[in-house]
């Protein structure tokens, strides 16, 4: 099997968007505090249901465009997506990131992951920073793998789409270090 990343310059090439982002959803990820530091527990849900993500970003798009879009194609079939931009505080940013059910656990994903540090690093910015949900624990112990810590949740920010939402945004950083070797992924 070959994972080939091309660049995308086109904001409406085919292949963007073309992803199956949705996944079963069978546990969540719990936030907690303990001594002053952020952790957190897993736990199983008693209802496992299928996520679909809406079209929340094409509805509401900001104004600022991504600053590099990527597309992952396994056996030349599109895998994943990655965009990326420059955050306000200064770090990179994952503003979308997708792996298609049929592609997922092959790798894509931490390829993928690897190419937005990889960004980072020649963009001269001292790390990566992504919000992803609470229930969207696959992809959490990919981030944490892939040496991103979490450093913050807003357990309010979905209300506003669902009054009734129990997901927690969460927020992961990856930090470079003071050398700048590979990422170790």
């Amino acid at each position: 099997m070959t994972i080939t990343i091309v660049t995308v310059e086109d904001p409406h090439h085919p292949d963007l968007d073309r992803c199956d982002g949705g996944f079963w959803v069978t546990e969540t990820l719990q936030p907690n505090v303990t001594d002053g530091k952020l952790g957190y527990v897993v736990i199983p849900i008693d209802s496992p249901y299928e996520k679909r993500y809406a079209d929340v970003d094409d509805e509401n798009d900001n104004d600022e465009p991504s600053d590099a879009r990527f597309l992952a194609y396994v056996n030349g079939k599109v895998a994943g997506q990655l965009s990326l931009s420059r955050h306000w505080n200064g770090f990179a940013c994952i503003d979308d990131i997708v792996v298609d059910k049929a592609f997922r656990r092959f790798g894509v994903g931490r390829h993928l992951v690897s190419l937005a540090i990889e960004w980072s690093r020649q963009q001269g910015l001292p790390g990566v920073t992504l919000e992803t949900q609470s229930n969207n624990v696959a992809a959490c112990r990919l981030y944490e793998r892939c040496g991103f810590v979490l450093k913050g949740f807003d357990s309010g920010l979905y209300q506003g789409l669902n009054p009734q939402t129990s997901e927690i945004a969460l927020f992961w950083y990856w930090q470079a270090p003071d050398n700048l070797s590979s990422p170790n992924l």
